[in-house]
């Protein structure tokens, strides 16, 4: 079993071991957890470019002691020429999940950067703005190894990316997928991250790199033009919240699906389950989820078009009446709409106690497989998610965010400790989520050990077809006879599937101890001093 790691001047969890140790390098060097979390960030696009990248979104929750959390919404929104009649010209009935259709909204995550640097100004004076960046421009020079993710998805999802534009020439040297443990150079992305140092954040969205951004995915076909990325900027505002017997819980607002993730875990701590890893525990978090996702399917998407407050179903009267909804014996019957997605969640708390929750994505493995050839970034396909519809749940309009699954925790106990955790795998993130907290939150498991422990996923992600309850093969055999008998349908996979998404959180104790956990799926680490 891994023990759950300890330190006292700060601490960094990602899901690649390399990224932690960027982070750290920061902490140590001086910088805040926000400057830490921005190299965490950028390494990742390099060491880790299947699940992330630069031509993402990203969102963040940032706190520093005595404070509830801020949020940083770094999500783009679709070009001004993106409608239903631009892809009725394309012959499209829904919108391609690959290619440069699906590179229609702007990639938001290096504002977010920006933004989160702003609002935390005030803590200390910065360290220079190319520090954070040194390591991943170093990596994407120098070569990065190839893990065995990568490796295994990249000749997984060849049929579809190989022939998007630049990206073979790109992540296929030779046109081969390359092996666990090759050496593969990323140039033009360490320029375009030696462009940002050198010229700030704010030249990808309104600058000679905004420029040659455009003129890119002009030349590969996208929507997106120069006057959308102008349009952009990252937005702060306040997170939701709910409250639970012990600790206050902090996520995201929409378009994200934080809600979901603070709902679920609202109305399981209303059955009043005393005891973890049985059924009632599995089965109430399970039925929770339901209740959350139908919630979710019908009202989360673009704030600015929602016709309910996102707020009003943390309202405890109606936590209170869905909670009553749950059958403690039996399974609601299931399926529904699944929303799938490859993405990284990172965490960071420095020595003073400032502490990130940091989810960056590019949507499905590579994104939209489309690879920009002057600048190295590979665009995100998130608006793919869009309906081609007139009206409803996330619907395509011009100038609208797209629904997200990427959704940064955070929890405040009443006993003075503050925790920063999340996960990537975009329908299973909620459930991760109320996996890892329920564990340590409310059942006292040791951090690595509720990170570690077997994991469950209802619905699909990462492109499984089947909307099952899917368990890994370590819950013990009674359990899954339990479930099974409940009338959830069950399907067992192999034991730490990356199905189950790439977790990880840090606990900051009252007397500055902190606690940290990775992912055994991943191959991430703790990175602590």
């Amino acid at each position: 079993m891994i023990e759950t790691p300890h330190a006292r001047r700060g601490m960094v969890t990602s899901p690649h071991h390399l990224a932690s140790q960027a982070g750290l390098q920061i902490l140590k060097d001086g910088g805040t957890a926000v400057e830490a979390a921005i190299a965490v960030a950028a390494a990742l696009a390099v060491v880790y470019p299947h699940m992330t990248g630069i031509g993402g979104d990203g969102f963040w929750l940032i706190a520093e002691p005595g404070k509830p959390p801020v949020s940083i919404d770094a999500c783009g929104r679709s070009g001004a020429a993106v409608d239903l009649a631009y892809y009725a010209k394309h012959g499209c009935t829904v919108i391609p999940n690959r290619g440069p259709l699906a590179a229609n909204t702007v990639a938001g995550t290096v504002s977010g950067w920006q933004k989160s640097l702003d609002a935390t100004r005030h803590w200390q004076a910065p360290l220079t703005r190319e520090q954070p960046l040194e390591t991943a421009i170093a990596y994407a020079e120098d070569g990065i190894v190839v893990t065995r993710s990568q490796a295994e998805l990249t000749a997984a999802k060849a049929p579809e990316l190989a022939g998007q534009p630049n990206f073979a020439a790109t992540f296929m040297p030779g046109g081969q997928a390359p092996k666990e443990g090759d050496l593969l150079r990323l140039p033009a992305l360490a320029q375009t991250l030696k462009r940002l140092a050198a010229d700030g954040f704010d030249t990808f969205y309104k600058g000679k790199l905004a420029d040659d951004i455009a003129a890119d995915l002009a030349a590969t076909g996208a929507p997106i033009t120069a006057a959308d990325l102008q349009r952009h900027s990252a937005s702060e505002r306040p997170p939701l919240s709910t409250r639970l017997h012990h600790a206050c819980l902090y996520n995201m607002a929409p378009p994200t699906q934080g809600l979901s993730s603070l709902m679920i875990l609202a109305l399981f701590d209303r059955l009043g389950v005393t005891a973890g890893e049985g059924f009632d525990h599995i089965h109430g978090l399970v039925e929770a989820t339901k209740q959350a996702f139908i919630v979710r399917d019908e009202h989360v998407g673009d704030p600015d078009h929602m016709t309910a407050d996102p707020a009003s179903f943390l309202d405890s009267a109606l936590l209170d009446r869905l909670a009553a909804r749950i059958d403690r014996n039996h399974a609601l019957p299931w399926p529904h709409v699944a929303k799938p997605g490859d993405t990284i969640w990172l965490g960071v708390i420095d020595g003073q106690g400032r502490s990130v929750s940091f989810i960056q994505s590019v949507y499905f493995e590579f994104g939209s497989g489309v690879v920009l050839p002057q600048t190295g970034i590979c665009w995100q396909n998130r608006g793919s998610s869009f309906r081609l519809a007139e009206g409803g749940w996330n619907a395509l309009k011009p100038n609208r965010k797209p629904f997200h699954t990427l959704n940064p925790a955070m929890a405040i106990f009443d006993d003075g400790r503050r925790m920063v955790y999340g996960t990537m795998g975009g329908e299973g993130q909620p459930q991760t989520q109320s996996a890892v907290f329920s564990r340590y939150g409310l059942f006292g498991m040791p951090l690595q050990q509720a990170v570690s422990a077997p994991r469950w996923l209802l619905g699909k992600t990462w492109g499984d077809a089947s909307v099952t309850l899917k368990l890994e093969d370590r819950f013990a055999p009674e359990l899954v006879a339990q479930l099974k008998a409940a009338g959830h349908e069950v399907e067992v996979l192999e034991g730490y599937s990356s199905t189950m998404g790439h977790a990880g959180a840090i606990v900051l104790h009252p007397n500055g101890v902190l606690d940290g956990a990775t992912d055994p799926r991943s191959d991430g680490a703790v990175a602590a001093w």
